[in-house]
């Protein structure tokens, strides 16, 4: 009986590993890589304004990812909205952009005429967020719970200061009243500084403000702090009293931004690029440059976005439409 050949896996394997290096290779040719170009990034807010600063932080370590420069285009107007819009509207398929909370949440119900619906949107990446601080004049009475008293009892006596009819500020304190029984009347002004003015001249009588815009003024004895307007205490000012605890049941209010693309950019690139964003926003060097701005980084990923932009909308949507507040 003649011997049965021995098998030769070798000249088995030669043939079927160059078989799968053909199919990975038509498989690349077939997927060519994305970005083909320069990226561009939309912020809607002047240079040197919070969604630029914490936007900017990102470009640079986004543009190494991804293998492409990443130009910065700012287009201000109508508190982010114009901005926004554009986003929205890109067709090139390399652009996204930084919003705020507001183009993203209150804008259309503020302004039914805005040509641009959430949905014309994806979400990317949250960037950070912070609590607002409510605060007062240095008169005022020495504990949260004898402020709240006094303003009660004043009713529509005390005026409150914010930088415009549907701004954080005006759509924060009303929810406060709401809350917690207060009838303060608003009263607009064109930005931060002139409110603090205001209030430090007894003009008006309270504000909800950025942390880095009036610890400062607190921590000189010029403003008293009454709480951070988020549910929960915040590490930004970590002294200050929640929203649950000075009684406002409910109210938790924080100004974020936002990476965002066009809603007609393919699927596949939306997931590229909300991977790197969220990658890039959760290393230790972007996180600690956000805390020194003022910001603390939240959950980055694109569906914790999306649901705290829906969660938001509807919490806004029903104090605008109870209050009929309007901006055209």
């Amino acid at each position: 009986m003649s011997a049965r050949p021995k098998s030769q896996p070798g000249r088995l394997a030669i043939p079927l590993l160059c078989l799968l290096v053909m199919f990975a290779s038509a498989a690349n040719a077939q997927a060519p890589s994305w970005p083909t170009r320069p990226l561009k990034v939309i912020i809607g807010y002047p240079p040197g304004s919070s969604p630029d600063v914490t936007g900017r932080l990102v470009v640079e370590p986004l543009a190494r990812a991804l293998g492409q420069s990443v130009v910065v285009e700012n287009r201000p107007g109508a508190g982010g909205a114009i901005g926004t819009d554009a986003i929205a509207k890109a067709t090139d398929g390399h652009t996204l952009g930084v919003a705020g909370n507001g183009p993203l949440t209150t804008a259309k119900l503020l302004n039914p005429k805005l040509a641009y619906e959430a949905k014309d949107l994806a979400p990317l990446a949250l960037i950070g967020t912070s609590p607002l601080v409510w605060v007062t004049g240095a008169g005022a009475a020495a504990t949260p719970a004898q402020i709240i008293a006094s303003a009660r009892a004043a009713g529509d006596k005390l005026a409150y200061g914010s930088i415009g009819a549907g701004s954080g500020g005006h759509l924060g304190m009303e929810l406060i009243k709401e809350q917690l029984g207060l009838a303060a009347l608003h009263v607009p002004y064109p930005g931060g500084p002139q409110i603090l003015t205001a209030i430090i001249g007894g003009t008006i009588h309270m504000t909800l403000l950025p942390p880095s815009t009036v610890m400062p003024q607190v921590n000189a004895g010029k403003l008293v702090a009454i709480a951070v307007s988020s549910a929960r205490r915040s590490p930004l000012a970590p002294t200050l009293p929640s929203m649950e605890e000075v009684g406002a049941k409910g109210v938790d209010i924080e100004v974020w931004n936002a990476f965002v693309a066009p809603a007609s950019m393919p699927a596949a690139h939306q997931a590229r690029l909300a991977q790197e964003l969220g990658r890039i926003v959760s290393s230790r060097e972007v996180r600690q440059s956000l805390l020194l701005q003022g910001w603390k980084d939240g959950e980055p990923g694109a569906a914790v976005l999306a649901r705290r932009i829906q969660s938001d909308t509807k919490v806004y949507a029903d104090l605008i439409a109870k209050k009929g507040i309007r901006i055209e």
